[in-house]
């Protein structure tokens, strides 16, 4: 058992593809005084019911319908008894006990807010998420748009990124050790508690996509957010909106909402 408690939630729609993974690699590594939530959002596929039945240790939260990402995690927040807290997506594996290493360096700097991990692809290949605030310095919002959309299907095999790209993954700074970062990605991280309730979880005005932005630029108004590549997760990420237009839809509505909000 770990000196301080974790909990951690995972919110689902339709991941039965992926949860089984996600709950066994996590439940084998994590030594930490660990409680794991999952909001399902209204799942159709038997996710709820293939949790109920074979992960009676995990507290599970049926949402009457599907609400969003953020929506979702906001349910647990009052819940909420620990001293760190992880947002963590259905698609994520661990190998190693991240959880415990994540809290521990959150224990010896108090002046970190929120930590994200290294978040690599299954094969091991490192993932390249925006790290900076979206901005629209970087590009009109249209192209900006664009690039954000085409991202997920560049980033697997970018051997010579553009400057854009460079800029907005920092990937000029020395990945080999702890930086701070504007920007963390949602599909894992860890925050304080008292720290996540106190700005009030997640805008639910987003219903997918930019929360992750938005809750890490509101963090930095109280603390350090800092990216920490010692330690890893895998993640499958498949960005379903560029198979989705009504996802893609969404995705550019997050944009604008997120561009208003913060301008």
């Amino acid at each position: 058992m770990g000196r301080y408690k974790v909990t951690g939630c995972i919110v689902t729609h339709n991941n039965m593809h992926s949860i089984k993974k996600t709950l066994d690699s996590l439940l084998e590594f994590t030594r930490a005084d660990f409680k794991l939530y999952v909001v399902d959002n209204s799942s159709t596929d038997g996710t709820p019911e293939f949790i109920e039945q074979n992960y009676p240790q995990l507290e599970l939260i049926r949402n009457a319908g599907n609400t969003g990402f953020g929506a979702g995690h906001n349910l647990v927040m009052d819940r909420l008894d620990s001293k760190y807290h992880v947002v963590i997506n259905p698609d994520i594996t661990v190998k190693n006990d991240a959880i415990s290493a994540l809290a521990d360096y959150l224990e010896e700097h108090e002046d970190i807010g929120m930590l994200a991990p290294k978040i690599c692809f299954p094969d091991g290949r490192m993932q390249i998420l925006g790290k900076r605030d979206p901005k629209i310095k970087f590009s009109p919002p249209i192209e900006y748009a664009a690039e954000r959309y085409l991202f997920a299907s560049r980033l697997r095999n970018e051997e010579k990124p553009g400057r854009l790209l460079r800029e907005y993954a920092m990937l000029d700074e020395d990945y080999t050790k702890p930086f701070d970062i504007e920007n963390a990605s949602g599909c894992f991280f860890m925050i304080r508690t008292e720290l996540f309730r106190k700005i009030g979880g997640f805008d639910e005005g987003y219903f997918l996509y930019f929360e992750d932005s938005d809750i890490t630029r509101t963090v930095r108004k109280y603390a350090r957010v800092v990216f920490d590549p010692s330690v890893v997760v895998y993640h499958e990420w498949e960005r379903e909106s560029k198979h989705n237009f009504k996802l893609l839809l969404v995705h550019i509505r997050s944009m604008f909402y997120y561009m208003k909000k913060w301008r």
